[in-house]
This record gives structure tokens, C-alpha cells and sequence, in this order.
């Protein structure tokens, strides 16, 4: 690990989204808080004391089996092969392999949630975790396999496996065994003690993680829907008039007033936009900017505030409350408030999407004295036609991704986890729609650039002249066919990373 590293303090201070991104964006390194060793420390002497004060008491899945096998006791030489059983057991994951950067991120919300003092793991197990995360050693998960409710147990078992020298990780650009990795590191593999297999693979983790590199992701686009939207809408020589401040003055939805106000902003000073040969009014993909791109900013906010409540949640069962002198058996690993977010999340997503492909249609359609297919000689070129046939299939897609999955239930664990949230298949189909919409944006800016330019000399604001400006360095004007599939692939790298233009916005 770089010693220069800047480092972030787990502790029990709010952890927002906010600050996750510098987390990352920066590379920083983890490192608990004296508080949050005091915290660790002293749930788990408490356990110990507890177990060894009382042989009679059943304390579910600390000295009992698991899930239907709840009523089977333990013997008190059994309890920590109990917690091997249990990670070696659980460990079922199928499918792809989940994105590196979110394993890491799902190694910084485990390490936040047990860092609260009231799931009784060792502080060596926290410690090793927050090892694990700082030299990029990167358990290798599987997607498919969790049921969102008793914890997302399936992939959280793969994230602790190596913990015990079991499984594989990613590790300076290999997978390799785990055990091979606790060897060049001189780590011996845990010595799990009683709740800790628990205390790792029940939890949301595996939901929350994708949950983040949604959010992070869809708040990104949702800068950038605005900014392209702008661009269309001088593209399209619209008016302005939809974006005056009294009309969302009289309906003031939060999102909906400052789309219109980036709107406005964006388009200050633009000579096309205060032009005024106009038609009185545009297509609603254009004029209900405002209302549609608002709704999801909306959601976006309220998505976001369930989301970082259960970055600083402790999920695992049972909760141990030292001070109270209670362990108490309870059910805070069932994902449903993530299960809901992710399909209203996934659906407001994909209407930026929706919206998005309309606009571009619009602006392929040869009206307003832009050529058809936003080429010079369309018959001998097909120009931008094609990118609206990809935008239009990937719309479609995400049509079909939008089937919520907190709707489904299936029971399991032979009835007595009898309803389940399905919020971990919500996760990975709401990943795959904001990845779908980012294609879609692109498509639109690749489109809306062209049009832009058969607006010359007439110019837009310096804001968007500036996003141009950067945005032509890397796809050039489309002036005859070519093979779009690289310039719609720059489109989409364009706008992965922010330009400094969008920095201000």
C-alpha cells in the first residue's frame, strides 16, 4: 500500500455518497477510528462473557444452526466450525463475475457496518477486511445467487471466504488462490469465533454496492442528460419559452425547477437560442425537458436518502447491544427498502433514456432546416441513421429491465424465510439500465453535436461552444458514411469523464 495515500476514517460519523466518491475518485486508504476499535472491541468481549456465563441460553446462530435448523443446538466446541460451515456452505455463487469496483465497494460498506459495535466479530476479522481493501486484494463474487433477504448470503460468503484462506481474488492483475495471498502477506487465515460467519454474509452489502455505483453513476448522467439536452434543444432551434421561471414557479417540483434553471444556464448568451425565428411550440421531448429529466432527478434524491441510511445501518442478526445487555434475533438483513428504490430507480433511469431517443429521432427527421439524417447528401449517405436504430433497441431493453423485481417473492429455507425481496436481481438489472442509459446519452450527444453544427455560424452559449470544442477533439464532424461504432464508443468514453466544463455545472 502507498504510505502517501490520503486515508478516511471508519467511524460512526455519517458516511454519504458524497464522500464515498472522494473515497474512491482520490484511492484512499481505510483505517479505523479509535472509536471504532473501542466499538468492535467491546461487543465482542461482551459475547464471550455472555456465552460463558450462560450455558442453557440459545442465541440464534451463535450456539444454534441456521434458517429452519434454527431450533438445533450447538455444542460450545462445535460453535467455531459452526462459522467455517457456514462461509463454505453458503458459498453458491453462479453467473458472471461482479465488477471489481464494486467488490470494493462492497468491502467498504461490510467494514462500515461492523464497525458499529453490534455484530460481535473480532477486530482482527474487521481488520483484515480493511487490509484486504487497501492492498486492492479483491475477492472474486458471483452475481447470481442472492435472494435479498436473509442477507445477501451467497455473494457475501465469496467476499469472506479468503478471510479463511478459502476462494480466489483478484490480486496485481491475476486471479489467484486466497490462501496464496495470505502467504505473500505473512496473514494467517482467521480463526472465526462464535457469530462472525454470521456476522459476514448477513447483510445488504452485495445490494448496497451496487446501489453506490448506481447512484454514482446516475448522478453523473443526470448532469449530462441536461447538458445534452441543451445542445438539442439549440440543435432543434427550439424556444425557450418552457424553461421561463414562472411556469415552474407555479409547479415546483424540486427537479423539475432546476432542470429548468440548468437549462437556462447552459443556454445564457446563446445566439441560436435568442433568436426568433421559432415554431410556437416543440415536440414534448423537447419542451417537457423540465418534467421528465425533474422526475428522475426527484426520485434520484429519494433513492439517494434510503440508500446512504443503509450505508450507516448495521444489517447482519442478530444485533448485539452490549450497553442493554441484550442480543436480540431480528430481520434488518431483508433488503426490501433497496429492493423498491432499485426498480423506481432502474424506471426513472430508463425514462432519461426514453426521452433521450426521442429527442435524437427528432433531430434526424429533416425538419426545421436540418438535412434528413443529419448528413449533407442523405440518399448516397444513410448518416446518423442507424445510431437512432441502436438507441431505439437499447430503450427497448431497458424497457424490459423495468419489470419490477420487488414484486417477486419465492420462499426458501423450508418456509421459515418465507418472503424475500428479490432487491439483489433489482440491483444488477438496475446497473444494467444506467449503463444502457450512458449508451443512449452518447448516441444522443453524437447527434445532437451534428446537428449543431449545420446551425454555423451562428453559435451557442460559451458554455456549450466550450463542451464542443472538447468534445470535437475527440469526434470529428460526420461529413461523410464512416463506421459510426468508434465514434459512438468515444461518445460513450466522452462522457464517462467529466470535461471541466462540466465541472461548474
Amino acid at each position: 500500500m502507498d504510505k502517501n495515500k490520503k486515508t478516511h476514517q471508519i467511524s460512526s460519523s455519517w458516511l454519504s455518497l458524497e464522500e464515498i466518491e472522494k473515497i474512491v475518485d482520490q484511492k484512499m486508504a481505510l483505517e479505523l477510528s479509535q472509536e471504532a476499535v473501542d466499538r468492535i472491541t467491546g461487543c465482542r468481549d461482551y459475547l464471550d462473557r455472555k456465552l460463558a456465563e450462560d450455558d442453557d441460553a440459545l442465541f440464534y446462530g451463535i450456539n444454534t444452526g441456521f434458517g429452519y435448523l434454527q431450533n438445533v443446538r450447538i455444542e460450545k466446541d462445535q460453535i467455531s466450525e459452526l462459522q467455517y460451515n457456514l462461509l463454505k456452505s453458503h458459498a453458491c455463487g453462479v453467473g458472471e463475475r461482479v465488477p471489481k469496483s464494486i467488490v470494493k465497494l462492497m468491502l467498504l460498506t461490510k467494514i462500515q457496518s461492523l464497525s458499529y459495535g453490534n455484530s460481535g466479530v473480532q477486530l482482527i476479522t474487521v481488520q483484515r477486511l480493511v487490509d484486504f481493501y487497501n492492498h486492492d486484494i479483491l475477492p472474486v463474487v458471483y452475481r447470481q445467487g442472492s435472494l435479498g433477504a436473509s442477507g445477501d448470503l451467497a455473494p457475501l460468503s465469496h467476499l469472506s471466504l479468503p478471510l479463511i484462506g478459502l476462494g480466489e481474488v483478484y490480486f496485481e492483475g491475476k486471479t489467484v488462490d486466497s490462501a496464496d495471498v495470505l502467504k505473500k502477506f505473512n496473514w494467517s487465515p482467521i480463526a472465526l469465533k462464535s457469530k462472525e460467519g454470521l456476522s459476514l454474509i448477513n447483510g445488504t452489502q452485495f445490494m448496497l454496492a451496487y446501489g453506490i455505483y448506481c447512484l454514482m453513476s446516475s448522478k453523473r448522467l443526470l448532469e449530462w442528460a441536461d447538458i445534452i439536452a441543451a445542445i438539442c434543444i439549440d440543435g432543434f432551434n427550439c424556444t425557450m419559452q418552457p424553461f421561463n421561471p414562472n411556469i415552474h414557479a407555479i409547479r415546483p417540483h424540486q427537479g423539475q425547477v432546476d432542470t429548468a434553471a440548468n437549462i437556462r444556464k447552459f443556454l445564457k448568451g446563446s445566439e441560436i437560442a435568442e433568436s426568433k425565428s421559432k415554431a410556437v411550440q416543440d415536440p414534448y421531448s423537447f419542451r417537457c425537458i423540465p418534467q421528465v429529466h425533474g422526475a428522475s432527478r426527484d426520485t434520484f434524491n429519494y433513492v439517494l436518502s434510503v440508500f446512504e441510511r443503509e450505508i450507516n445501518a448495521v444489517t447482519d442478526n442478530p444485533n448485539i447491544f452490549p450497553e442493554e445487555d441484550q442480543i436480540v434475533s431480528g430481520g434488518n438483513f431483508h433488503g426490501q427498502p433497496l429492493a423498491l428504490c432499485f426498480d423506481f430507480l432502474a424506471i426513472a433511469m430508463a425514462e432519461i433514456g426514453s426521452i433521450a431517443e426521442r429527442r435524437t429521432y427528432q433531430l434526424l427527421s429533416g425538419q426545421r432546416g436540418l438535412p434528413l439524417f443529419l448528413i449533407k447528401n442523405p440518399g448516397l449517405h444513410s448518416g446518423m441513421m442507424i445510431p437512432q436504430y441502436t438507441a431505439a433497441s437499447v430503450v427497448s431493453e431497458n424497457k424490459q429491465l423495468c419489470t419490477p423485481s420487488s414484486v417477486d417473492s419465492i420462499t426458501s429455507s423450508n418456509g421459515q424465510e418465507d418472503h424475500v425481496s428479490m432487491g439483489a436481481n433489482g440491483a444488477t438489472k438496475c446497473f444494467r439500465v444506467v449503463e444502457n442509459v450512458e449508451k443512449v446519452l452518447a448516441i444522443e450527444l453524437f447527434s445532437a453535436t451534428q446537428a449543431l453544427e449545420f446551425r454555423r455560424p451562428a453559435k451557442s452559449s460559451a458554455y456549450i461552444e466550450e463542451i464542443m470544442g472538447n468534445y470535437r477533439k475527440d469526434v470529428p464532424f460526420n461529413d461523410v458514411d464512416r463506421v459510426l461504432s468508434t465514434d459512438i464508443a468515444k461518445s460513450i468514453a466522452f462522457i464517462k469523464n467529466k470535461p471541466a466544463a462540466l465541472q461548474s455545472s
